[in-house]
């Protein structure tokens, strides 16, 4: 295998290589792409599905955050989207910290689908498992904020195309946005519900989960080049530039 690769390439890894061919580098780099738009596109559209999916099929209005719909008649679309997300993220290989970061985002996306949020007069226990909820809940959008501010930004050697300086900025809003209403939620939890007990008619934490999990959609889904893509796709980059060495089979 070559000690360096060529720019552009897709990485190989620990998992199931196989030896390298433009055909394979090509069908792989579309995987990704594939990956990146489903993962975004299930983050986009789960607050709104589960907001209306409720109001359409149980009764008007909404929760107080988007775990609570674990209660409602929309409990299987919510646990199942998490568990797609799982998936998707355990099956992206692209680099070495992607393939880390992906194996900790489905952990916790995980946790999130298996351990509920407590609902209201909790035992216990279902307030034990309500605070796993939470930590496996922060986890996940730590850790999809640090794909967006981090990974999904860099560049390879040859710096950045005009498009690609777009996408960065999207990137950097999108991860910032995952922080903020992070910050913003257990600022509101801890501090503003507590002391104005009339802001919670206003839904913030589902509002602010509902913008963390659009941001992150928003991040993937450009990440996966359905918009502000360069002229050249990143499957038409690793056939032009080459590859040595192994890939993995994903």
């Amino acid at each position: 295998m070559t000690d360096q690769m060529q720019p552009g390439a897709v990485r190989p890894n620990r998992r199931n290589s196989m030896q390298a061919t433009p055909n394979t580098q090509h069908s792989l780099a579309l995987g990704y792409l594939g990956l990146r738009r489903m993962i975004g596109l299930i983050g986009i559209l789960l607050p709104i599905v589960l907001i209306v999916g409720r109001m359409l099929f149980e009764s008007p209005g909404i929760k107080d955050s988007i775990s609570v719909y674990y209660y409602s008649v929309m409990r299987d679309v919510f646990v199942g989207s998490l568990w797609a997300i799982a998936v998707f993220l355990f099956s992206y290989r692209y680099d070495s910290w992607d393939d880390f970061l992906g194996d900790v985002a489905c952990v916790a996306a995980t946790g999130v689908a298996i351990f509920p949020t407590a609902p209201d007069k909790a035992t216990g226990q279902q307030i034990a498992i309500g605070w796993a909820h939470g930590v496996f809940a922060v986890c996940f959008f730590i850790t999809l904020a640090i794909f967006a501010l981090w990974l999904f930004r860099k560049t390879g050697p040859d710096g950045p195309t005009p498009k690609k300086r777009l996408r960065n900025k999207v990137y950097f809003v999108c991860g910032s946005a995952i922080v903020l209403c992070l910050v913003l939620i257990v600022l509101v939890q801890n501090l503003f519900l507590p002391r104005n007990p009339w802001l919670q008619a206003l839904h913030p934490v589902l509002w602010l989960e509902s913008l963390a999990i659009w941001a992150f959609g928003i991040a993937w889904f450009v990440k996966g080049e359905t918009i502000l893509k360069d002229n050249a796709s990143s499957a038409d980059r690793v056939i032009n530039q080459g590859v040595g060495g192994k890939l993995q089979s994903s």
